[in-house]
């Protein structure tokens, strides 16, 4: 196939794209059929006639087949499975040749967001009439967010290379990629949170350490589950950890991680609060808290999974926006607006985005130099607990 051109103009795209563009070769092609036919024209050579229309001819030819050879090519993309920062994200296009001949070198071009990435491309060599062909390609999943495009391109010069033809199809796409989610081992601003100022969470954590007879069932430990969850006395019987998995009620007292994105973030910290935000809310969720989280664009979230598209979508603003009324109750508060963090009641506790430490309630500072997971996992300042 001939090569393309490594710049095109903007008619030549536009040609390219609404019928054909002629490739290098088929330029050259041209200009020698026109020079034949003028030499023709002024010597009255009935042979160079015939050359020049034969060139013309095969042209042609090299114009239509392009066009044709595009037709019959049906794109179809499977859903994308929703990952986080880190991990690796799977694209699976399927083409299919619904015609009754066989389709061959033809470039696919899937038209990325620049936030994923440089556009990704594949040439097929031969697909047979009505079979399909899959294209399956990884990405690293390097930025939180959700992205969508619709298109995927096919160009070809088939069979002659005398021109190109490029022809888009509508194949929407939509990748979902979720703060860093780290699995803490412990998280004691979650454990002990409210346990000095909230009589109602005091009753939830006995509840929570009863006996036997308020526990639904006993299993075997698994990493990552809160201390205070172990049944020391199955334990001791069996030589092992044995974990307690409790009844849930719904008159217990709610923890709600709150995400303050109504301030000028730093970019990178702010990145930093939603994957502690997800880490806390999974954290809370395995050590089975009645945990919901909220933001000042969304209000109060309930489901898991739209609480992770939440910190997908969520981004600084400080300002334009119709902000949701603060929820009421035991807050965990993410911020790096230290003016906020005095606003908060009784039993809250907050974790702060920066250097300088806040003096007044319980919190975590986090600074950007020690590790996420590391920090998280610290006492806060201001925890009876700490000592």
């Amino acid at each position: 196939m001939a090569s393309s051109p490594i710049k095109h103009s903007t008619f030549y795209q536009r040609l390219e794209q609404r019928w054909v563009a002629p490739a290098y070769g088929g330029g050259v092609l041209l200009t020698i059929a026109l020079c034949f036919f003028g030499a023709a024209t002024n010597t009255m050579a009935g042979w160079l006639y015939v050359l020049s229309g034969t060139i013309l001819a095969i042209l042609f030819l090299g114009a239509i087949l392009p066009v044709r050879a595009l037709r019959s090519l049906e794109i179809r993309r499977s859903p994308v499975t929703p990952v986080s920062v880190g991990d690796v994200l799977t694209m699976a296009l399927v083409v299919t040749n619904t015609s009754k001949t066989a389709k061959t070198l033809i470039a696919i071009t899937d038209r990325l967001p620049s936030e994923l990435g440089a556009p990704r491309r594949t040439v097929v060599e031969t697909i047979l009439p009505q079979e399909s062909l899959d294209w399956v390609y990884e990405l690293d999943a390097q930025k939180r967010g959700v992205f969508q495009w619709g298109a995927v391109e096919l160009h070809t010069g088939n069979p002659l290379g005398l021109f190109w033809c490029r022809r888009q199809r509508a194949v929407p796409a939509r990748v979902i990629i979720y703060p860093q989610i780290f699995p803490l081992g412990s998280c004691p601003i979650i454990d002990n949170i409210g346990a000095e100022d909230s009589t109602k969470f005091q009753s939830e954590n006995l509840y929570q350490n009863a006996t036997e007879g308020m526990t639904k069932a006993i299993r075997n430990y698994r990493v990552g589950d809160p201390m205070r969850l172990i049944h020391w006395r199955s334990s001791a019987r069996f030589g092992e950890f044995k974990v307690r998995e409790l009844e849930i009620t719904t008159g217990g007292e709610e923890l709600i991680i709150c995400l303050d994105h109504l301030f000028a973030w730093d970019p990178e910290r702010f990145e930093q609060a939603a994957s502690a935000a997800a880490s806390l809310y999974f954290y809370a969720r395995r050590s089975q808290l009645n945990v919901k989280f909220w933001t000042a664009q969304t209000g109060l979230l309930n489901s898991r999974v739209t609480i992770l598209e939440a910190l997908a979508r969520i981004n600084p603003e400080p300002q334009g926006i119709a902000a949701q009324p603060r929820p009421e109750g035991t807050l965990l508060w993410l911020s790096q607006n230290a003016e906020t963090l005095g606003e908060l009641g009784a039993g809250s506790r907050w974790v702060y985005f920066q250097e300088d430490v806040p003096t007044q309630g319980t919190g975590l500072t986090i600074n950007s130099m020690d590790p996420l997971p590391l920090q998280l996992q610290q006492f806060p300042r201001g925890d009876r607990l700490a000592t």
